[in-house]
């Protein structure tokens, strides 16, 4: 990030950079509400989170028209505490967690969005499942009779490092995934979203087919890990 440029200054940057069919997500982990307003009131709608808590109390205390996104891990115990107002639930990394999204989005009357998480990585501390697993999900009864629940697409996280080649590797094991899926269409698994790319590396993720990024230090600057 340019510290001498603002929030609203590197928001627009990095827009006027996005090609059209790409999301932004901005990245709000642990920044306080001012700085999430300040990039709301240039036009900025969707937000990502990585602690439900942390989300649950800036979605009290900000616009109601934000859409929330949940980019972290998710624990099956806290889905009820989001599962009235997130708008896409990005890391769905095993079934059971998905049956629990499908059962508290009934108690609210509401189809929630997810994306299947794709372990792209070759670190062990990426969460995923393999493109067996996921398909194994979409072809089972169990999941056709998930009426709460609508899948609408793929993300995975690269490996932290500095090798180019084998973040686009990764990225283009995620989109060559995504192709293959595309052919499996049901009622509630519709992928056009393809999760990939932060800010060290979206414009590669961009490069192989990503529709959505995640950028957070690159607006906001560094994160305060303290809070």
């Amino acid at each position: 990030m340019n510290f001498n440029m603002s929030i609203t200054e590197q928001l627009s940057k990095i827009k006027s950079e996005l090609p059209e069919h790409v999301s932004l997500v901005a990245v709000s982990k642990t920044k306080p509400k001012e700085d999430l307003l300040e990039a709301y009131n240039v036009g900025q709608r969707i937000f990502g989170e990585n602690k439900i808590q942390e989300m649950v109390e800036k979605h009290q205390q900000l616009p109601k028209d934000i859409q929330w996104h949940m980019i972290g891990h998710v624990q099956r115990n806290k889905v009820k505490y989001m599962a009235s107002f997130v708008s896409l639930i990005h890391g769905v990394d095993n079934f059971k967690l998905l049956k629990e999204i499908n059962k508290e989005a009934k108690k609210h009357d509401r189809i929630i969005d997810c994306l299947f998480q794709l372990k792209i990585a070759q670190e062990d501390s990426k969460f995923g499942m393999t493109e067996q697993e996921i398909g194994s999900i979409i072809n089972s009864d169990e999941f056709s009779e998930m009426t709460n629940i609508n899948v609408v697409g793929l993300m995975g996280m690269a490996t932290f490092t500095d090798n180019q080649n084998q973040i686009k590797e990764e990225f283009s094991l995620l989109k060559s995934t995504f192709n293959t899926l595309m052919s499996q269409k049901h009622s509630n698994f519709n992928p056009k979203v393809l999760s990939m790319g932060m800010s060290g590396d979206f414009e590669l993720a961009i490069e192989c087919g990503s529709t959505m990024v995640r950028i957070g230090s690159t607006i906001f600057g560094s994160r305060n890990y303290t809070k």
